[in-house]
Parts: structure tokens; C-alpha cells; sequence
């Protein structure tokens, strides 16, 4: 990722500093609980936490020889802590130490998601409030189809923002998991006390059944509760960019003074963000389908999924939570045309209000596939300038059975803001 579209506190997380330092947190953990169970010496475990520390210059330089980074980082560890260095990684092989510290990487990385999420939630539910009744066109298949308010607009995707949230929690959870099982997950070389000790110290669970490494299901849960934030995303961006359209103009991303829109058409202010948060949403897909292919390793365990993983980890927690961060803001700062809104109800000329008088004209005895075929006549029929409702109070055929105060009543849009706003109102008591 481009460092300017990087949130410093995940990009942080995902770093080399970083990634070692979970992994000699996972190491002194160990020592700590196998020191406790007399495994080795007491002395040990303490040295190792004063002592233990590594510098990722000096890593690089011995994987140049070893071709291993986890031998490199040990070997790194061992050289500060000292004679008892020769405990670090006791009876542990590679996947213990990086598979139980990409767990507690996740949930450090899942911290500032949350946050990230929260802020996204903050800045829709202000436009909900402020646009809660600000009447609209719904539109179906791209066309005018009811009324509805902007509030209302946003209502769902909140709703399905807050179901992302509740799949990534679910999904963190299950991959906050302690593996310390060895070699093909047998424990022939440390116990499964050891691993539930490490667990409690880490806040970790202990794996179920493990091979070599934790299974990847739990993974590619994660990658696809992420991809399902990417969607999210991409259905709102999507929304936004269709109503920033000329022809539409309902409402606009904010433009800051000094902004360029376009480096030949000065007058462009273009829904670059929203543009932006769908190719992102792209990317985080791929990375689902990756972590899905991941699952299926050979035997007791290969390093095919490595190699994703140390590209698709960073770059999709650091995606998400850019997108979540970018979106906020463009939400925060939307520029809504209450009056276009209006103009653009009113190009249909009134048919957003079919669906009423339909049920009017049920309500007055006539059957519903006769009622049906009377509005689409009248509504098919309106020439420019002309308007159903007008033309429904002169028609000869329903003026009879439509009086003038309900006609009124349904163009006016209460019946519809009336119903909206109780629908809202009840949607954000429980949020």
C-alpha cells in the first residue's frame, strides 16, 4: 500500500518490528510456562524476558546464511539473552511461534478495525438524523420507483455495516488461537499443559485438533468478514456515485478548496472516493479467494499459504480499515441537494406515488388486477407537462371512486414520510 493511503496505527502492526515482537512475546510466554512446570530453569525464563531482544538488521543478515527467518529471529534472541538462550524455542518448531503470534497480531489489528468501524457507524448516523425525512426517489432497476428519504437510504447500509461487524468479531474470535503441538501437532515434544498455560498469558484458546499448523478455515474466515466490509463499501460507493451523476446530482463528495477534479476539464468535481473504495473492494475479494485456496495444504502441513499471507494479511487489514477511514469521511462531509431531490421526483411526473393509489382503488371495491390495470392506464399514459395526480381527479373513470382529499393525501408524500420515519426511528433505538 502507498504509505500515503496507510492509517499509521495498522500499518504499525503489520511492520518487521512488529511482527518479531509478537513473535518474542510468544517466545517468553513459553519460556515463562515451561520455567513454571520445571521444564527448564527458572533463571532461564527470567533472561530471557530482561534480556530478550533482536534487532531486524541483524535477522535479515543471518537468514542470508540460514535461509530461515524464524531461525534468524531465535538465533538474533540467543545472542542478547546469553548462555541461556540455548532455552528460547524449547521444544517448539516454526509454526508454534508464527502461527500463535499472527493470532495475537490479528487481535491487536482487530483493535483498531473496531475503531475504524466506529467511525464509520458515527458518520452515518448523523446524516441519518440530520436527512431522516428528506424525501427522495427510490429507484429499482435504475428507475423511479417510490418514495423514500435519504435517512432512510443510509438506514440500510448502516444496517448491513453493523452485520460486517458482528461477522468480523465472530471471525477474530475464532482465530485467537494457541498452537504449541510441534511437529505434525503430536506434542511429542512439549505437553498440551504447556500450550493451555501459553494460552492463558496470551488470552489465546488452545487449537482443537492441530497438524503442523492451526487450520486455515479460521483464516479465511477473517479474509472473508473483510471482503464482506470491502462489499459493504463498494454497495455505498456504488450508491453515492450513481447520485453524483449530472443527470442525477442529488448529492456530492466534499470538495476542498484547492481540490483539482479533472487536469483538463477544471469545472470536474468527481466522486473519486467512491471510485477509490470500489476498486478496493476488488482487491479485498481476491484476498478472500487466496485465504479459501489456503485451506487445503498438503498433509500435516506446507508453506504455500505462507507466501500469501505475508502479503495478503497487511495489505487487507490496511485496505479495510483505509477504506472504513476514507468512507467515514466522505460521509462526514456529503453535500446533499435537498431541492434536486425534490426536481427529480418530480420528472416521473408522479408515478412514484402509483402503489397508493392502487391501494385506494382496492380500498373502494374494485379487485386489484382491475385497479392495477386503471393506474397503468392513467400513469401510461401522461404526456409532458401533465401529472398523475391531476389526471387522475380528471379521469372519468375514477374521479368517482378517488375523492380529491385522498388523492391529495397521497401525493403529498406523508402517508410514505410517516411510515419512513417510523422505520427509522425504530432502526436507531437499536442501534
Amino acid at each position: 500500500m502507498i504509505d500515503r493511503y496507510t492509517r499509521p496505527e495498522m500499518g504499525k502492526i503489520w511492520s518487521s518490528e512488529f511482527r518479531f515482537s509478537f513473535m518474542l512475546e510468544v517466545e517468553t510466554a513459553v519460556a515463562e510456562a515451561q520455567a513454571e512446570k520445571g521444564i527448564i530453569p527458572k533463571a532461564a525464563a527470567q533472561a530471557i524476558r530482561k534480556k530478550g531482544k533482536f534487532s531486524v538488521s541483524r535477522i535479515l543478515e543471518i537468514e542470508k546464511e540460514t535461509k530461515h527467518d524464524v531461525i534468524a529471529f531465535v538465533s538474533n534472541v540467543a545472542e542478547n539473552v546469553g548462555p541461556h538462550g540455548r532455552y528460547i524455542h524449547f521444544g517448539m518448531t516454526s509454526s508454534d511461534v508464527l502461527d500463535t503470534a499472527t493470532s495475537v497480531q490479528l487481535g491487536a489489528a482487530s483493535r483498531v478495525l473496531e475503531e475504524s468501524l466506529k467511525g464509520l457507524k458515527k458518520s452515518l448516523l448523523q446524516q441519518i438524523r440530520k436527512h431522516r425525512s428528506t424525501l427522495c426517489s427510490g429507484r429499482t432497476h435504475g428507475m423511479h420507483a417510490e418514495p423514500t428519504s435519504f435517512g432512510m437510504k443510509l438506514c440500510g447500509h448502516l444496517a448491513e455495516l453493523l452485520r460486517c461487524e458482528n461477522r468480523f468479531k465472530n471471525a477474530i474470535d475464532q482465530v485467537k488461537i494457541c498452537k504449541l503441538s510441534g511437529a505434525v501437532g503430536t506434542y511429542s515434544a512439549q505437553s498440551p499443559a504447556i500450550e493451555k498455560a501459553v494460552a492463558r498469558k496470551l488470552k489465546l484458546r488452545t487449537e482443537t485438533i492441530a497438524t503442523q499448523v492451526i487450520p486455515r478455515d479460521r483464516h479465511a474466515e477473517v479474509f472473508v468478514s473483510l471482503a464482506l466490509i470491502g462489499a459493504c463499501l463498494e454497495r455505498l460507493s456504488v450508491e453515492l456515485r450513481h447520485l453524483q451523476r449530472t443527470e442525477v446530482g442529488e448529492v456530492y463528495e466534499g470538495f476542498s478548496k484547492g481540490q483539482k477534479g479533472s487536469s483538463a476539464m477544471p469545472h470536474k468535481k468527481n466522486p473519486i472516493s467512491s471510485e477509490n473504495l470500489t476498486g478496493c473492494a476488488r482487491l479485498l475479494r481476491s484476498y478472500a479467494q487466496a485465504s479459501l485456496e489456503n485451506i487445503a495444504l498438503w498433509h500435516e502441513r506446507d508453506i504455500s499459504h505462507s507466501s500469501v499471507e505475508r502479503v495478503a494479511f497487511p495489505d487487507a487489514f490496511i485496505l479495510c480499515d483505509y477504506g472504513l477511514h476514507r468512507m467515514a469521511g466522505v460521509i462526514a462531509n456529503l453535500q446533499v441537494d435537498k431541492e434536486r431531490m425534490i426536481e427529480n421526483m418530480n420528472l416521473s411526473q408522479g408515478q412514484l406515488f402509483s402503489s397508493h393509489v392502487l391501494l385506494e382503488l382496492v380500498k373502494k371495491g374494485l379487485s386489484r388486477e382491475e385497479a392495477y390495470k386503471h393506474v397503468q392506464r392513467v400513469s401510461h399514459g401522461l404526456k409532458k407537462g401533465e401529472h398523475l395526480e391531476t389526471n387522475l381527479l380528471n379521469d372519468e373513470q375514477l374521479k368517482e371512486l378517488l375523492s380529491q382529499k385522498a388523492v391529495r393525501d397521497i401525493f403529498s408524500g406523508k402517508r410514505h414520510l410517516k411510515s419512513i420515519e417510523k422505520v427509522v426511528d425504530g432502526f436507531l433505538k437499536q442501534v
